[in-house]
């Protein structure tokens, strides 16, 4: 045969391939469309709804699945909406009824909104679990899931993507919780219903992922704050992935009232012993700027004298109880969101701007925010070297960095005894009523990784003269005050015992 023959039948056979290829990427793109027309669209993460026609693909009837996750007659089963059913019957109550219905619309507005402030600051909602793609063989949920005790999730994202089989064979296992399916098939492809160990063994591939897309995982016993981890298997592949069983964080919201004044945000707290007339002058320099603001005061002082102002609360201690047991009862009583807190020798100036630190912490995630003191601008860093025999502190002075929205002011750890702080926060983690006298960093320590702190310099308050008394009484005063301040020896040596053995601390610096 010629050359010439020779290339006519070469070209002839690239021809024949073009055409072919041509052809197969029209087959595919029809049947993308095709698929596309007939299937509906499929979020991620979202069971693939049976086919058209394939009886074999679906799920259990409700009632079968309400019998599955109930126990004491509740459905313990994630729905959109919770109800209370038979509440006359279970003693119940409906707490909105507690309202008028001309009060609810003000009332819901302002519930919403300190609730999607608490959201906030306690990182909610909290994303969805994070999946792992599909990928040889399984696809499954790396980080994310949660249940609360003996309540039972859905887990997400399990697939199967290994290599083709006769038969196919999965096994998930347990070991503080047990599984299930909702799909509805036979025993014979699903064993181990309810149970720690569940193992799915089928022909049908598209069945073995309909049946995973739907497995549960219920949480068998009363336990908090602890971690499962379910391994997935088949063949020599493993996975395994977490769940974390914990019930989440229950609000404590503080109603501001539909004028959203400062009265109803914030109460001034203080703890006073022996001092009458420092006393007498920061309540008078509250009511300067404040007139109407609650003040609570617990006095441990020895005589302690009557206050005439129907807006302070006065909580009488027994004598010398203690600085930190003073403090815990103040903010004890307080019933507004925020609490300021200050020393009972301040003197608050046009520049001690509360209003100013409320907006702070109704824009940011901070739980305590300080001014500072007569231009002390008192700030402190804490970093935490963890170890076996206990834990090493080292605090150093400044900040982390600038809070973000808020020129001037700072992310810290400590701050001056001039600070406003949410009031339930404050609570939580409290005053160690063993600490009588001279303590401060010993709070922020006990806070540390519950409490996230700032401080904004540009809130001053004042302070009162050090001067003597030039009065003789007052100055007896101020002396038996002098002799309780200081702490002795003996105290120090059981406050550093007690940062040994509560906080689990073997040195600082």
């Amino acid at each position: 045969m010629t050359s010439g023959g020779f290339r006519f039948l070469w070209l002839l056979r690239r021809l024949v391939v073009l055409l072919g290829l041509g052809l197969g990427v029209l087959v595919i793109l029809l049947r993308s469309g095709f698929l596309q027309a007939v299937l509906p669209s499929v979020e991620p993460g979202r069971p693939l709804p049976p086919t058209p026609g394939d009886a074999s693909l679906s799920l259990l009837p409700e009632q079968r699945i309400r019998g599955l996750f109930s126990r004491d007659g509740l459905w313990l089963f994630p729905k959109n909406q919770c109800t209370c059913e038979n509440m006359q019957s279970q003693g119940g109550f409906n707490f909105r009824r507690a309202y008028k219905d001309s009060d609810l619309p003000t009332v819901d507005a302002r519930r919403r909104t300190e609730y999607q402030h608490f959201q906030r600051r306690e990182g909610l909602p909290q994303p969805p679990p994070l999946l792992a793609q599909p990928n040889l063989p399984f696809g499954y949920p790396v980080h994310g899931l949660a249940v609360m005790p003996l309540h039972t999730v859905p887990i997400p994202g399990l697939q199967f993507e290994g290599p083709d089989a006769p038969v196919y064979e999965v096994t998930l296992a347990a070991t503080l919780g047990t599984l299930n399916t909702l799909a509805d098939v036979s025993d014979e492809v699903v064993q181990g219903r309810g149970e720690k160990r569940l193992t799915i063994s089928t022909p049908d591939r598209k069945l073995l992922n309909f049946v995973l897309q739907h497995v549960t995982y219920t949480s068998a016993s009363y336990q908090h704050n602890r971690v499962d981890v379910v391994s997935l298997e088949s063949m020599s592949a493993v996975a395994k992935f977490p769940v974390s069983i914990r019930y989440p964080v229950i609000p404590k919201l503080y109603d501001p009232g539909p004028e959203r004044n400062l009265r109803n945000l914030v109460t001034i707290a203080t703890k006073t012993f022996q001092r009458p007339h420092k006393l007498k002058v920061l309540l008078q320099s509250i009511r300067a700027f404040y007139p109407d603001l609650t003040v609570i005061v617990a006095d441990d002082s020895n005589q302690p004298v009557k206050i005439e102002d129907r807006y302070v609360e006065h909580y009488i201690m027994p004598f010398g109880k203690g600085w930190f047991a003073g403090r815990n009862l103040a903010i004890s009583q307080a019933t507004t969101k925020y609490v300021l807190w200050v020393d009972d020798d301040f003197l608050f100036t046009p520049t001690s701007k509360i209003e100013r630190l409320v907006e702070v912490l109704e824009n940011t995630e901070l739980d305590v925010v300080g001014g500072s003191v007569q231009g002390n601008v008192f700030q402190f860093k804490l970093f935490l070297e963890q170890s076996e025999g206990g834990n090493c502190i080292h605090r150093r002075s400044g900040s982390f960095q600038p809070l973000d929205g808020f020129p001037g002011c700072v992310v810290t750890s400590g701050v001056a005894n001039f600070f406003l702080a949410h009031t339930e926060r404050l609570q939580r983690v409290g005053f160690d009523p063993r600490l009588q006298r001279v303590a401060h960093q010993e709070f922020f320590i006990d806070g540390l990784g519950s409490l996230l702190v700032g401080s904004c310099p540009d809130v001053v308050m004042g302070h009162q003269s050090r001067s003597p008394a030039t009065d003789r009484e007052l100055l007896a005063l101020e002396k038996n005050y002098s002799a309780y301040r200081a702490n002795t020896n003996q105290q120090i040596q059981f406050k550093l015992a007690l940062h040994y053995f509560k906080n689990h601390l073997q040195c600082s610096t």
